[in-house]
């Protein structure tokens, strides 16, 4: 399907931004890839959708590809119906039949005439995620796709998902939330500081903290660590996290939420 081999990228003469990043991607697979913000998973997907260009390394393989980026495109005149039917011209969907049902699958307030400069970030999320699937894509390139829908939406999206892997097509989707990426992925891969690596099988439990400090990432068994509002989750390997837990309180953290993680 597409893959990638030692992959880096910088802009000008600053710091690399992604280093080395070695991704295979088969046919029939949900890719999650789990990282915070700013650790470069949406500089790796634009190179795998091809609007960017690595610095080095080299990406082969040239499937048909639907792309949703982080930041949605939204402030114009045109409405959204007439939107996705230029974007269906320009990549040679000739029935263009598919649009309205879609939108309306996604339940777009305003309706498909609404003008896609007066749609709310999650509305306007929509449109994207439908100019996205309509092409029914080889590989489903989704940023933070989940971000800014409705509760509602949420289970349409994983629909989507589902029926794109179900036809042997393939998606990539990143998320900083790993119960969302658990939830939905078939392959997870950890994004830290520029860097890929694949998530190990071994069970993991999450445990969400309230209180102070930093310095999780580098904490022996802790996988993944974000901050969402005032707590912290971390998805900690099962034969540390007693360790994990004694830390936390004696460093006075309060914990809320132990649980396994979805396989």
């Amino acid at each position: 399907m597409i893959r990638l081999e030692g992959v880096g990228k910088r802009y000008g003469r600053g710091d690399f931004v992604l280093r080395d990043v070695d991704l295979t991607v088969e046919p029939g697979h949900v890719v999650g890839i789990l990282g915070s913000n700013g650790s470069g998973k949406s500089t790796l997907l634009r190179i795998m959708a091809g609007v960017s260009h690595a610095t080095t390394g080299s990406l082969t393989g040239s499937p048909r590809i639907g792309y949703l980026p982080d930041r949605f495109p939204a402030g114009q005149r045109m409405g959204a119906r007439a939107y996705l039917r230029h974007m269906a011209r320009i990549r040679g969907l000739a029935d263009l039949s598919v649009i309205d049902p879609l939108l309306e699958r996604l339940a777009l307030v305003g309706g498909p005439t609404a003008p896609l400069r007066t749609l709310s970030k999650g509305n306007a999320q929509k449109v994207g995620l439908a100019q996205a699937v309509m092409v029914r894509p080889d590989l489903l390139i989704l940023d933070e796709p989940w971000s800014g829908l409705d509760v509602g939406t949420h289970a349409i999206l994983g629909e989507l998902v589902a029926e794109t892997r179900a036809r042997g097509a393939s998606v990539v989707f990143t998320d900083h939330r790993p119960q969302v990426v658990h939830d939905h992925a078939d392959v997870v891969h950890l994004m830290n500081d520029g860097k890929l690596t694949a998530e190990s099988a071994e069970p993991t439990t999450r445990i969400v903290l309230r209180g102070g400090g930093t310095g999780w990432v580098d904490e022996p068994g802790v996988r993944h660590a974000v901050t969402e509002g005032p707590h912290v989750v971390l998805t900690v390997e099962v034969a540390r996290v007693d360790a994990v837990l004694l830390r936390a309180l004696e460093d006075g953290w309060s914990v809320r939420e132990v649980a396994p993680c979805s396989p």
